[in-house]
């Protein structure tokens, strides 16, 4: 058997870890210096976090060290399965280092077992849906190395776009460079942003104002997507209505799937700050 782990970048909601058959690694944050774990979105309240976050609080995050992975990875392999993690970009976080050490520590431990570290390149839905597809390879039989493979193949189409209502906290966290964050601010304008091939968050251009950002959203995505028929995934920051509109939008360049809509958790919502809105889809290419 082979088990599916992710973290809580992926932003799955408590129906998609059942549906998916996912275990999540929690990581942990903190606000204005009271430290909170967050594993699910059980306890979760996005209206209250998002307004503190408008109010001033400080919200730091950790990444998680090795020896959190080891613990669950290990009960896994003890009880005779296999493991893939699909965890957070390298570029904006150390947990994809650690979870790589972990692997590699475990694969001594276990030479009878298999167990892969893959690194996303992203965040949010955008890692969710490469953990989607895996667990749906999973569930009709594919090999434990046709999963890892094909996972891996897919991160190269995986699109990621998104814009924020302010730099600063992509700044604050260390996720933007010092430049871009800073031309942002100055201009007051509404950034539209991606995961570049390596992972970094980079700006790729401006808006004025929320339509305009959403209608660029749009028009990556019917340049870029693969098949309209297929499902998207939209992460907002307390911004249901901006995420509404960009389905509208989407619909208007002939989306006909389904979407899958999330209030960012806490982590990833930290550091890109209330009112952003994130589009994640495969395409041709990035």
């Amino acid at each position: 058997m082979i088990r599916l782990f992710t973290d809580t970048s992926s932003n799955f909601s408590t129906e998609m870890v059942e549906k998916y058959n996912v275990s999540v690694i929690p990581f942990s944050y903190s606000i204005n210096g009271v430290t909170q774990e967050y594993s699910s979105f059980a306890g979760f309240d996005p209206k209250d976090f998002y307004s503190q976050m408008r109010a001033g609080a400080q919200i730091k995050t950790s990444m998680i060290n090795v020896v959190t992975f080891i613990i669950p990875f290990e009960v896994a392999l003890k009880a005779g399965d296999d493991v893939i993690y699909i965890g957070m970009s390298g570029a904006v976080s150390g947990s994809a280092g650690a979870a790589d050490i972990a692997a590699k520590e475990l694969a001594e431990r276990y030479p009878e077992r298999n167990i892969v570290a893959i690194d996303s390149l992203g965040a949010g839905l955008g890692e969710g849906l490469l953990v989607i597809r895996a667990s749906e390879m999973i569930k009709e039989g594919r090999s434990f190395y046709d999963v890892v493979n094909t996972t891996t193949a897919n991160i190269a189409t995986l699109c990621q776009y998104f814009t924020v209502d302010d730099l600063k906290y992509l700044k604050r966290g260390g996720r933007l460079s010092n430049f871009e964050a800073a031309v942002g601010i100055l201009l007051n304008i509404k950034p539209v942003l991606t995961g570049d091939p390596n992972g970094r968050i980079v700006v790729i251009g401006k808006a004025r104002g929320r339509k305009s950002a959403i209608a660029t959203l749009a028009e990556k995505y019917d340049k870029l997507v693969k098949d309209k028929s297929a499902p998207i995934y939209i992460n907002h920051a307390d911004n249901e209505e901006g995420a509404n509109e960009l389905v509208a939008a989407l619909r208007a360049k002939g989306f006909k799937g389904e979407p899958t809509i999330v209030v960012y958790e806490p982590v990833c919502g930290s550091h890109v700050g209330p009112g952003a809105l994130a589009l994640f889809f495969e395409g041709t290419h990035k």
